[in-house]
């Protein structure tokens, strides 16, 4: 498990959040721990160029020195999908520059900890997705699930999609983003039977999730276990 790829259900529902926290935890475990936000939209200007929120979030979190652009290789203003962004921008997405942020943030680190962008299935371009480039590496996964109304369908599906093509699904996290959701203990109960890999816990709704302390609400300890 050189590299653990966070995909999630849809947008905003805390791939940040528990990508962060996997960071801490190999950092806490002795791990030299890079990150990667392989592309990025929703950007702002500053005087070193364009900065993702989510993706200083993640290098922050780490202990290894990566320039920006090593990790998060395409960044684009416009809060968009991916590959419109790129279009916007009269740029193309590619895979061999993905690929070569990653080999270099591999070589000098034990641990990569990759964050997609949106849900598993959107595209990098228009023959390209996600879900098609990790893929084509069988990185492990980790699915964050945003509890509310509609989530159980978007999770099934994501999970019949990550199996068919047989990537390595390493857990589930519940993470609580609508705290007026009905039946929230329940839906995960389902989730819980359901999905052909084990809960990693939950996450009570916070506003200031990434501020604050939530590993302790995560078990991580098989993912450590699973490198030895």
């Amino acid at each position: 498990m050189a590299a653990i790829f966070v995909t999630g259900t849809d947008t905003g529902v805390g791939k940040t959040l528990v990508s962060k926290i996997l960071i801490e935890h190999f950092v806490s475990s002795g791990l030299r721990v890079a990150a990667m936000k392989p592309v990025a939209s929703g950007a702002i200007k500053t005087p070193d160029g364009l900065r993702n929120d989510d993706a200083e979030t993640l290098l922050r979190a780490t202990n290894t020195t990566f320039d920006y652009s090593q990790i998060n290789p395409y960044v684009f203003e416009p809060a968009i999908a991916p590959h419109i962004a790129a279009s916007q921008s009269n740029s193309l997405i590619d895979v061999n520059k993905l690929d070569e942020a990653f080999s270099v943030l591999s070589a000098g680190s034990d641990k990569v900890i990759i964050e997609g962008a949106g849900g598993w299935q959107v595209p990098l371009n228009h023959s390209l997705s996600f879900a098609d480039w990790v893929s084509a590496k069988q990185w492990p996964l980790v699915l964050v699930v945003g509890i509310r109304l509609g989530c159980i369908n978007h999770a099934q599906l994501t999970c019949l999609d990550i199996l068919q093509k047989k990537n390595p699904l390493l857990g589930w996290v519940a993470n609580i983003i609508d705290p007026g959701a009905a039946c929230q203990d329940e839906i995960i109960h389902y989730l819980e039977e359901s999905i052909d890999a084990p809960l990693l816990g939950k996450i009570p709704f916070s506003t200031q999730a990434e501020r604050q302390n939530m590993s302790r609400y995560l078990v991580l300890d098989r993912l450590l276990g699973n490198e030895n």
